[in-house]
């Protein structure tokens, strides 16, 4: 009896720290993660850190300390368009260089690049520009059940793979747990959080390109066809397996990849941006 309670505990625990292992990694990768990094000038050491990811409505804010008598060159335009670059000169206010970034539309982005300027000597932060996409904001009471049901499905979906291999009592009832949870946290909360963001329920497969909407769908179709060769079988090893193999390779894929996205070109001549 103690030996069963300590394995299944075993399992849980197990299943939770690799959840753990992937919501860092889906923290820390994809297109709307920071660029960090630190440069020398003046024999300090300059951090930065460049945003792209911001809510609409307002510009986004790049704030760099800086030491004395550094400024700053500035550039940027709006992503796919035919826009001239808009160069800014900055200056140091307070210790810090700031950068403002037009706001823009949900879904518009802009690439801008930004060199600290010592002297005669230039300090590129970054060899191509980076491009920051806009956003609606999302309520907490929508996104974090969001992220809560999706991160526990995984919890759940590597847990109902152990109870398969072990041939333990229970892969169907967890399966339907995992199935419910995908349900709620991809189909339902997430083309809500895929509103309030970018103004769209649903950009995936037929009607878009959007990666997030197209992986969240495949790995569902995945659970459920597991679900059902458990419910037929509850002895089934395989299927369980290739579903938690498809989750693990979405979850390995960066959040955000080939999200929406404005393309100017399409319909703006071309301009230049301004503040």
């Amino acid at each position: 009896m103690i030996q069963n309670i300590l394995k299944t505990a075993s399992l849980w625990i197990t299943s939770l720290l690799l959840m753990g292992a992937f919501a860092v990694y889906q923290r820390s990768t994809g297109p709307t993660y920071p660029i960090k990094g630190k440069v020398e000038i003046q024999n300090q050491t300059v951090k930065y850190k460049l945003i792209r990811t911001h809510d609409t409505g307002h510009d986004a804010l790049v704030k760099i300390a800086v030491p004395e008598g550094v400024k700053a060159n500035f550039r940027f335009k709006r992503f796919k368009s035919h826009d001239q670059w808009t160069t800014q000169e900055l200056f140091a206010k307070d210790g810090f260089i700031t950068a403002a970034i037009p706001h823009q539309p949900a879904a518009g982005k802009v690439e801008y690049q930004l060199a600290l300027i010592d002297g005669e000597k230039a300090f590129p932060l970054t060899e191509e520009p980076v491009v920051i996409r806009f956003k609606g904001s999302v309520p907490g009471y929508i996104l974090i059940p969001h992220i809560f049901f999706m991160f526990f499905a995984m919890v759940v979906g590597i847990r109902t793979t152990f109870e398969s291999i072990f041939n333990r009592r229970y892969p169907f009832q967890l399966a339907s747990v995992t199935v419910v949870l995908l349900f709620i946290g991809g189909l339902i909360l997430g083309p809500i959080v895929q509103k309030y963001a970018f103004d769209a329920y649903w950009t995936g497969w037929p009607w878009g390109h959007d990666l997030t909407d197209n992986k969240t769908i495949i790995m569902f179709l995945f659970w459920l066809f597991a679900w059902w060769k458990l419910r037929q079988q509850p002895s089934n090893k395989t299927w369980p397996i290739v579903a938690a193999v498809v989750m693990v390779a979405v979850y390995l894929i960066p959040h955000s990849m080939l999200g929406s996205e404005i393309d100017h070109t399409k319909n703006s001549p071309q301009t230049e941006v301004t503040q």
